[in-house]
C-alpha cells in the first residue's frame, strides 16, 4: 500500500518557473492576495447537508473590510472566467468565503452566485507552490482536461473543478441501478496510467472526483485529479499508482472482478498512446515546463534517488539512473511514449 509519512516542503517559485507563466499567460495581476483574505475576525464550521463536518470553516471580515474584499473576489472571477470582462459581475454576489483547516496549504474556496436565476460556482485561492503549478501545467497539457489557473506573486488562483468526489462516490453510488461497472473500472485504470507516466503522487479517493455524462445508450466517466501538489515530489514509485491506495480498494475490487489482465493491458497502452499524442501536440509547452523542472529543485535529493533506481527497475530503463532531478526523470518517463 502507498504511504506518505512526512509532510511535504513547499517550494517558492523560481525564477525560471515565473518566466513560464508570464510567457503562457498564467501570470495575471489580481486585485487581492492570499494573505489578505487571513483578516478575517470570525469563523464557524461548516456542515454539509447531512450535517456532517466538511472541515472548512466559513469566515467573517469586518464590515469596513467586507464589501472591499467582496469586490475583490469577483474581479477575481472575472479574471479566471471572463477574461477580465468585469461586466460579468454586475449580478454576481459572494455567498460565503469558507477556509480550510486541514489541508497543507489552507485555501480558501469563495462561493459565487448568480442573483438572476440563483446559479452558483467556486473558486479557490491558494499560496502558491511550485510543484503545485507543475502540476496543474502538466494537466492542462498532458491529460484529456483543460484547466484555468492564474497566478500573480505568491497567490493561485484556481478554478473548480466539477464532479463527484471520490471517496462520495464509493460510499453512495456503487449501488446505483444505472452505474456501469466496465467503464468506471476501465477509466480507473486509464486515470492509474496518466497519474504515473506524468508523476501524479498522491490520488487516493479524497485528492479526485468522478464526473459522470450520462449517453442516449450508456453512462460515461471521467476521473480527474483535483490536488496536484505531489507532482513530482514523492521518492516511491507507489504514490503514483492510484492503485495502492487502500482508499480506492472499491474501484480496485471492481476492476479485479470485470477487467481481465489483457483488457487491462490493452487500456493501458490506449492511454500512453493518447499522452504520445498529446507530446507531439503541444511539443513546445511541454518542454517549456520540462525544462524549468530540470533547473528546479521541486523535491528532495533522497527522494529523487529513491525514484529514479525504482522506475529504472520497473521500466528496465537505465537512462533513469542518469537523472539528478525530477525534471530529468520526468523528461525520461515520457519520452518513452514517443519512441520510434
Amino acid at each position: 500500500m502507498a504511504l506518505i509519512s512526512k509532510k511535504k516542503i513547499i517550494y517558492k517559485i523560481s525564477p525560471g518557473l515565473r518566466r513560464y507563466l508570464i510567457k503562457y499567460s498564467r501570470e495575471v495581476d489580481i486585485p487581492i492576495h492570499y494573505h489578505e483574505l487571513l483578516r478575517y475576525t470570525n469563523s464557524i464550521a461548516l456542515y454539509d447537508s447531512k450535517d456532517q463536518d466538511t472541515l472548512w470553516e466559513t469566515v467573517f471580515y469586518d464590515q469596513s473590510d467586507r464589501e472591499e474584499i467582496h469586490l475583490n473576489v469577483k474581479k477575481i472571477y472575472a479574471l479566471l472566467k471572463a477574461g477580465g470582462d468585469m461586466s460579468v459581475m454586475e449580478h454576481l454576489y459572494v455567498d460565503r468565503i469558507d477556509l480550510c483547516v486541514y489541508g497543507n496549504t489552507q485555501p480558501f474556496r469563495v462561493r459565487i452566485v448568480n442573483r438572476i436565476n440563483d446559479n452558483f460556482d467556486y473558486f479557490y485561492i491558494k499560496n502558491a507552490d511550485a510543484s503545485r503549478l507543475y502540476g496543474l501545467e502538466l494537466e492542462h497539457l498532458l491529460s484529456p482536461n483543460r484547466i484555468s489557473y492564474l497566478v500573480h506573486k505568491d497567490t493561485l488562483i484556481e478554478e473548480h473543478i466539477a464532479g463527484i468526489p471520490g471517496d462520495k462516490f464509493m460510499r453512495l453510488h456503487m449501488q446505483d441501478p444505472h452505474l456501469n461497472p466496465i467503464r468506471l473500472a476501465k477509466e480507473f485504470v486509464k486515470f492509474n496510467e496518466r497519474c504515473f507516466v506524468r508523476l501524479l503522487g498522491d490520488m487516493h479517493s479524497s485528492n479526485f472526483v468522478i464526473d459522470v455524462t450520462p449517453d442516449f445508450e450508456e453512462t460515461h466517466y471521467r476521473i480527474r485529479a483535483i490536488d496536484f501538489d505531489q507532482q513530482s515530489y514523492e521518492g516511491k514509485k507507489s504514490i503514483y499508482l492510484p492503485q495502492y491506495f487502500k482508499e480506492n480498494n472499491v474501484l480496485i475490487q471492481l476492476g479485479m472482478k470485470f477487467i481481465t489482465p489483457e483488457s487491462m493491458h490493452q487500456y493501458q497502452k490506449e492511454e500512453r498512446a493518447l499522452i504520445g499524442n498529446r507530446l507531439r501536440s503541444s511539443n513546445k509547452g511541454i518542454e517549456d515546463i520540462i525544462r524549468c523542472m530540470e533547473h528546479d529543485r521541486i523535491s528532495p535529493t533522497s527522494n529523487v534517488n529513491s525514484l529514479k533506481l525504482e522506475l529504472a527497475k520497473h521500466y528496465g530503463n537505465d537512462k533513469f539512473l542518469e537523472a539528478s532531478n525530477m525534471g530529468q526523470i520526468l523528461r525520461i518517463s515520457l519520452a518513452q511514449l514517443i519512441k520510434k
